[in-house]
């Protein structure tokens, strides 16, 4: 009796193992026919677990999010330039005549730029120039069919202004580089950086408030007078089209 049960015990692990064989046999085969399809439908439930979670989703969004508000910012920014310059060249009346700059000679003793305008438009000596921003130089000279602007980055270039803030005037001169020095005749004169700065009203070259730049810092006091380097707000090596005033002092 006893042995009976040791062979059919045996009999049955020995056929539990042929149907794992065949289920394992089965599986490849399957496997095979689908060309991996199930398998990596499989994988697909195993490393669920270990996908990017929400976390690296909101910082791929973040980073989606500040691609856009760059490009924003620079169409932005591109649509004022081109407005400006449209304006620039819609704008000539019986007061101002638009230009197109078609040369620029910015070396530190030559700083000036050539307009397509000249006396045939009634360009003349001494016409204030003014761009995006604000004051860019005055005439220098003109032909038939152009003019050359000293910009008041030239040291040639000597102009009265005055600080917004504090009403103080002073005198504007050009380095030859891109910023142009500002003199205050008064040791005790109030200003900062920050400070705007315009054409003066006591000017006998410029119309009245004209706005010319920021300062940019405030150099060592001297013993009679205290000097500021000034940033414009016109940049003329940027300016590709302007206008010319023409006003009488």
């Amino acid at each position: 009796m006893l042995d009976i049960r040791r062979i059919s015990t045996s009999r049955w692990w020995h056929k539990k193992k042929n149907w794992t064989i065949f289920g394992i046999f089965l599986f490849l085969v399957v496997v095979r026919i689908s060309k991996g399809s199930i398998y990596k439908d499989l994988y697909y439930f195993i490393s669920k677990p270990f996908w990017p979670g929400k976390f690296q989703k909101e910082i791929i969004l973040k980073s989606v999010d500040q691609e856009y508000a760059i490009k924003l910012n620079l169409l932005k920014k591109d649509n004022n330039r081109l407005r400006r310059i449209l304006s620039l060249q819609e704008s000539s009346n019986n007061e101002n005549i638009s230009a197109a700059v078609i040369s620029r000679k910015t070396g530190s003793w030559w700083r000036q730029i050539i307009l397509n305008k000249g006396s045939k438009d009634g360009v003349e000596i001494g016409n204030i120039v003014i761009g995006p921003g604000g004051l860019l130089g005055r005439v220098k000279n003109t032909s038939f069919l152009t003019s050359s602007v000293t910009l008041i980055t030239s040291p040639e270039s000597k102009l009265g202004v005055w600080v917004d803030r504090t009403q103080i005037n002073g005198l504007l001169v050009g380095l030859g580089d891109d910023s142009p020095s500002l003199i205050l005749y008064s040791k005790d004169s109030d200003i900062k950086v920050g400070d705007f700065v315009s054409s003066s009203p006591a000017s006998t070259l410029l119309p009245p408030n004209i706005p010319i730049g920021i300062v940019q810092s405030v150099d060592k006091t001297l013993k009679s007078k205290k000097t500021a380097k000034i940033s414009l707000l016109a940049k003329p090596h940027l300016i590709d089209w302007v206008q010319i005033l023409k006003v009488n002092i």
